[in-house]
């Protein structure tokens, strides 16, 4: 296990109330049956509401989630690098509040 999946899964884990699964063949939280993080090319991607995506967009190298690559960024997500690791368990849990409060 290298060591953004490990930083994954210690945070993903540490949320209570988030359960493993998969979203586009990738590792994923989620709480309620709704995805909030996931891992996917070394980077977390978290769900998160326009102040919070506007706060990690900021970011030097983060970016709107593409996962098909084909410039159809899925808008409420954003990919975050390992180098902003320490603001990962704030950005999932900013993910998790977001994705619990909407329908």
């Amino acid at each position: 296990m290298g060591k953004q999946e490990k930083c994954y899964m210690e945070i993903g884990l540490g949320l209570p109330g988030s359960q493993q699964s998969q979203m586009f063949g990738k590792p994923c939280f989620k709480v309620n049956g709704k995805a909030f993080i996931c891992l996917y090319n070394n980077c977390m991607v978290f769900k998160l509401s326009s102040g919070d995506n506007k706060s990690a967009l900021s970011l030097e190298g983060a970016v709107f989630f593409d996962p098909s690559g084909k410039g159809r960024p899925m808008k409420e997500w954003v990919q975050l690098p390992f180098e902003y690791s320490k603001k990962w368990t704030q950005f999932a849990t900013a993910a998790m509040k977001y994705v619990s409060t909407t329908s």
